[in-house]
């Protein structure tokens, strides 16, 4: 079919006007790990969370919040082995949905606060175990206590946020810790003593 001026003149207009959206949408988002952007990155405070739970006496799974994290992350998606990542968790800030037991997770029986305000994590290793997953191996300090624990982490997205047009990387994570290895040994052992950690972030890229 022939085309006419007229209608190589539009053609050639929707092709302008594609082209920016082609460009908006080249960093995402994308569910590839090996798409990601490499770099650094730092965690978004508000979208940092570590969900706790543990056994109550036997009789049910209690739930809490740390919402006071921050962190540094190094991502390589090449050589996912060569990232790493560093986070810092104001103790203060663990909650049990309950105020009397707030102010009771803050004494010494469990954390401790005021003597010890912050813990820490700083990865070792990670390791690749999947398309979307890794295990990632670090240096848990705690009530003063450094331990070798390890987490599985998910990637889940990567792109230009629709909030804040930042470049955003997210990933879930799932740990379980023993909590008497950091010397909690609070009403234990009719308190679990086994705590499962779900850890969510987004990291935004800092360039």
């Amino acid at each position: 079919m022939r085309r006419t001026p007229i209608t190589t003149s539009i053609l050639l207009a929707l092709a302008l006007l594609a082209a920016p959206a082609r460009a908006q949408n080249a960093e995402g988002p994308t569910s590839d790990p090996t798409q990601v952007r490499p770099g650094a990155y730092v965690l978004d405070p508000a979208h940092g969370k570590i969900t706790w739970s543990l056994s109550h006496l036997g009789y049910s799974t209690y739930f809490g919040q740390i919402t006071d994290v921050s962190g540094e992350a190094t991502l390589d998606p090449k050589e996912p082995a060569k990232s790493r990542l560093s986070v810092t968790i104001r103790t203060d800030s663990v909650s049990g949905l309950n105020p009397k037991l707030d102010a009771h997770l803050k004494t010494p029986d469990f954390f401790d606060t005021q003597k010890f305000p912050t813990a820490t994590f700083r990865a070792t290793a990670v390791e690749p175990t999947g398309p979307t997953t890794a295990r990632v191996v670090g240096d848990l300090t705690l009530k003063g206590v450094t331990k070798s624990v390890a987490f599985d982490a998910t990637f889940n997205q990567a792109g230009i946020s629709p909030v804040d047009k930042q470049y955003t990387v997210g990933f879930d994570g799932r740990a379980v810790i023993k909590r008497s290895d950091f010397g909690i040994n609070a009403f234990l052992p009719i308190l679990g003593d086994e705590v499962t950690l779900r850890l969510e972030g987004e990291f935004k890229a800092t360039k």
